[in-house]
């Protein structure tokens, strides 16, 4: 079982496919982690290395090939990350919405209580300034997959479950897109349509 996870920043898509692959008894990946540990080794922080990658194709490359390389060798897991869904074709595809303002309320809470996962995230001195960096960063993505790719990764018609977590947690939200999946596995309905998580 594949399942692949994208969607805004600070939707909470890699705490929703930990708790997936925890609930499946899979693994979990993230592309979070390749950028961030990639930006660890050249001495740069999430936002500069999104900047250097818009000049340095090497930086993509480098996570598309790690991402290709995960579907290929393995069966069962859980990998989120904004094009895992087209490095990773044969699986089930979620998306994870939300609203830019609840997003950027939560990602500043993180960098404010001091969270591991956004201690690179020395830019986002305010809660204005997260939300100006996190629609900057969605238009530096989108533009350099649809020149690199030609995809469209926000474009909802490439996923087979959408949800939206601005109103609801994130265990919630869960158990929602576990009885979605349940389904797809029952009618052996995997990548063949878009969902709308209820």
């Amino acid at each position: 079982m594949r399942i692949t996870i994208t969607g805004f920043p600070g939707s909470g898509k890699s705490t929703l496919g930990r708790g997936i692959a925890e609930s499946l008894g899979l693994k979990h990946y993230s592309a979070g982690d390749f950028w961030r540990q990639i930006g660890k080794e050249r001495g740069l922080s999430l936002m500069q290395i999104q900047e250097l990658a818009k000049k340095d194709a090497s930086i993509d490359e480098e996570v598309d090939k790690r991402t290709e390389e995960l579907g290929r060798k393995e069966e069962n897991f859980v990998m989120d990350g904004r094009l895992a869904w087209y490095f990773i074709p044969e699986s089930i595809k979620i998306f994870v919405k939300i609203d830019l303002g609840i997003a950027a309320q939560r990602v500043f809470q993180d960098i404010k209580e001091g969270k591991k996962e956004r201690s690179q995230e020395t830019e986002n001195k305010s809660l204005e300034q997260t939300m100006q960096n996190m629609e900057k960063r969605m238009q530096l993505d989108r533009k350099r997959w649809l020149r690199l790719y030609n995809v469209d990764y926000l474009d909802e018609k490439n996923y087979d479950i959408i949800v939206d977590t601005s109103k609801t947690g994130i265990p919630e939200t869960r158990e929602r897109v576990l009885k979605q999946i349940k389904q797809y596995l029952s009618g052996s309905k995997k990548g063949t349509g878009n969902k709308q998580a209820k």
